[in-house]
């Protein structure tokens, strides 16, 4: 378990809490980003967003992989959408899906690389 220091001081380092309020979103953007991340908190998500990672794919393709029904997929693959998570495109009667641009592509691999590590790291 880790350890959470915390300072044994009272003096805030005034000059430094200054420079970084002048960096900090507003709190509207900083709401955005946490409700991004509970998009991203839940597992059935996240498992559809693993298999975009490595393929396009069609809703019967991603029901295949994670073992749902093509209404929660199609459930889920609607609030990836209105993140702005996924992409599609359609192909005659079929409709395919990918993630979206290269920030999803990077926040699922930085996310994946993060958690592996962390792993290699309790072995």
């Amino acid at each position: 378990m880790a350890v959470i220091l915390e300072c044994s001081t009272t003096n805030p380092h005034l000059e430094l809490i200054d420079e970084v309020k002048k960096y900090m979103p507003e709190e509207n953007a900083l709401y955005n980003v946490a409700e991004l991340f509970k998009v991203f908190g839940d597992p059935t998500r996240t498992r559809i967003l693993a298999g975009l990672f490595y393929h396009e794919l069609c809703v019967c393709d991603i029901c295949k992989i994670i073992g749902m029904t093509k209404s929660a997929v199609s459930h889920q693959l609607k609030v990836l959408k209105n993140y702005n998570l996924v992409k599609f495109r359609k192909q005659g009667k079929e409709v395919f899906y990918s993630l979206a641009d290269e920030h999803v592509v990077l926040i699922y691999k930085k996310a994946l690389e993060h958690v592996l590590e962390e792993k290699e790291e309790e072995i």
